[in-house]
């Protein structure tokens, strides 16, 4: 028996048994290895003592308690006198390890307890840094958090700090979403976009209110931001409000579409009576086809949306004529015409057909005398003085003039003529057009006295250059226009 209480006060680690039997050296080596596994093991540590440690430990223990069983079997104890009391005080002492691995078992807990803490703190450094600069910039940081916060409430989800992890994701959400609170509403489309995927990404908690919070607030930045580039011209309002029309078709902010829209329309509309309706025809013609473009849930969202690009490209094809002008106006002759030449054959029973008409001929008489241009042509037609074109050209030619009236018509070419040398033309007493032999295709035109303007024009494959001529007309004259052809008289000329 009294080999057993040695054995067994060994177990406490304390190395009693050796002690009781006076063994001082043995006593002191027990409570040095108990030593250095309390150095190991404390401070508590979440991973727990090491299990090589505890093997040794272990092994040491048994060791302790079998030699100190054999130390018993040979040696009376100092106290107490009997193995009885002895053994008892043994088993009682068990309970310092036994108390001893449940205060530790305490202790890990709350190690864990910190650990799990320190990466909620972490978490929230990364939201605060993350939350000092923009989305883009921070995003980073901000899934790495939520990673965080997924691991704490799905891994640990009895834990304190799982507990506090709602309160967090509010404020998380607050973080990502700062700028829609700022009425950054731009910026505030791709961080309130990213907070709907969340939800999948904490699949397992229950966000209450936060599943819906970013909705809301997305579709208002959608419309804010795209009615705002709608108005200074930005492109990417198309695909805002589209975004707006196709994920949340039955908001308040989608209502809000349409109207916003044909407000754009009209003021583009109304930019056509300002100095560069060119610019607004070309803005009616792009939102035409930008809100044509719009993807649209539901029929009368659809039909809505449609008028207004019908009414945006209707007034740009209108307002073509106004372009034409203003750059007649503005001494861009050639574009004139091009922009004319669009209008006559687009509405060739409008109002302002006939005028676009006599635009173009003026234009075009303008690119090879400017003062033909200095004013508007009229529709005006005829006059008291008589004018007779003839054409001792080989060439068909056009002749266009422009003036008090404004016209054209087309000679055809004299078959019985031939260029003239130039220098020919530069003699004393040169007259063409005065051959009576030959019968000279001809018109005559009545026009009102005033300076009229001609341009005689070649047809067809003919390489000659246009003529033209300044006529300073009174009543009370007849007179004559003749085209012709000089050539410089040099072979291959």
């Amino acid at each position: 028996m009294r080999a057993v209480a040695v054995a067994v006060l060994n177990l406490s680690g304390l190395g009693l048994g050796y002690a009781l039997a006076r063994k001082w050296v043995l006593t002191v080596l027990c409570w040095a290895a108990t030593a250095v596994l309390l150095f190991v093991a404390l401070p508590a540590d979440p991973d727990g003592v090491p299990g090589l440690a505890l093997v040794l430990y272990a092994l040491f223990l048994a060791a302790a308690a079998a030699h100190g069983a054999r130390v018993g079997l040979r040696t009376r104890l100092a106290w107490p006198p009997q193995a009885p009391l002895a053994l008892g005080l043994g088993l009682v002492l068990l309970a310092v390890p036994a108390g001893g691995f449940v205060l530790y078992d305490d202790a890990r807990d709350e190690a864990v307890e910190q650990m799990l803490l320190d990466r909620l703190a972490d978490a929230d450094a990364l939201v605060a840094s993350a939350g000092k600069g923009s989305f883009t910039a921070g995003k980073s940081e901000y899934r790495e958090a939520l990673r965080i916060y997924e691991d704490l409430s799905d891994d640990h989800s009895g834990s304190r700090a799982a507990a506090k992890v709602p309160g967090r994701l509010r404020a998380y959400y607050e973080s990502v979403g700062a700028p829609y609170a700022q009425d950054d509403y731009c910026a505030a489309i791709a961080p309130l976009t990213y907070l709907r995927t969340v939800p999948d990404t904490l699949d397992g908690t229950d966000l209450g209110d936060l599943e819906s919070w970013p909705d809301d607030r997305l579709a208002t930045s959608l419309y804010e931001c795209a009615a705002d580039g709608l108005t200074t011209g930005q492109a990417t309002w198309t695909s805002q409000f589209g975004e707006l029309l196709t994920g949340f078709p039955g908001s308040e902010q989608a209502a809000k579409v349409e109207p916003a829209v044909a407000a754009a329309v009209t003021r583009t509309q109304k930019e056509l009576r300002g100095s560069d309706p060119c610019s607004a025809v070309e803005r009616l013609n792009t939102l035409g086809s930008q809100i044509d473009g719009l993807p649209t849930e539901g029929a009368d969202t659809a039909d809505a949306l449609g008028k207004q690009a019908d009414r945006a490209t209707g007034s740009a094809d209108s307002g073509t004529y106004t372009c034409g002008v203003d750059q007649y106006r503005d001494g861009d002759f050639e574009a004139a015409q091009t922009t004319m030449k669009k209008y006559v054959a687009d509405h060739k029973s409008a109002k302002n057909a006939a005028l676009a008409k006599k635009i173009v001929i003026a234009a075009e008489i303008a690119e090879t005398v400017p003062a033909a241009g200095k004013k508007l042509p009229t529709t005006r037609s005829g006059g008291s003085i008589e004018v007779t074109v003839q054409n001792d050209s080989p060439d068909a030619v056009t002749v266009m003039y422009t003036g008090p009236v404004t016209g054209s018509f087309s000679l055809k070419g004299c078959g019985s003529c031939k260029a003239y040398p130039l220098l020919s033309t530069t003699v004393r007493g040169f007259e063409p057009c005065s051959d009576s032999g030959k019968n000279y295709p001809q018109r005559t035109i009545s026009l009102p006295p005033g300076t009229t303007y001609f341009l005689h024009k070649p047809q067809g494959d003919s390489t000659a250059s246009p003529a033209s001529d300044t006529a300073k007309l009174q009543s009370g004259y007849i007179y004559t226009e003749c085209a012709y052809t000089t050539t410089s008289g040099l072979s291959g000329l």
